[in-house]
């Protein structure tokens, strides 16, 4: 049996990667430029300083917004639509969410 030429390369159109991971490797290769802790801040503030923090960075960098205040979960997925900047990835981990927006150009 013959293989197709690039059968076995994991950009693949048969590509095996579940949608989360297909993102962590987008999110891995765009190497977000900056972190914003907004830990134990509450609504509005995340999103407020995720605005202050973008407004200072390059069209097409990543920040990366650790947050646990609950509403974040609606606010920030509404300020990057309002304000053109993509929501690359949302995601709990150990008790508080991660975003990576990506400044719009």
């Amino acid at each position: 049996m013959r293989r197709r030429h690039g059968a076995n390369r994991s950009h693949h159109r048969g590509c095996t990667l579940d949608t989360m991971a297909k993102w962590k490797y987008l999110i891995s290769m765009s190497n977000p430029t900056e972190t914003l802790d907004a830990l134990g801040l509450l609504c509005p503030l995340p999103v407020l300083k995720a605005r202050k923090r973008l407004k200072s960075m390059p069209a097409g960098a990543v920040l990366r917004v650790l947050a646990d205040d609950p509403a974040a979960i609606i606010d920030v997925p509404h300020y990057c639509a309002e304000s053109g900047h993509r929501l690359l990835s949302q995601e709990d981990s150990d008790g508080h969410q991660v975003y990576f927006i990506q400044k719009s150009g």
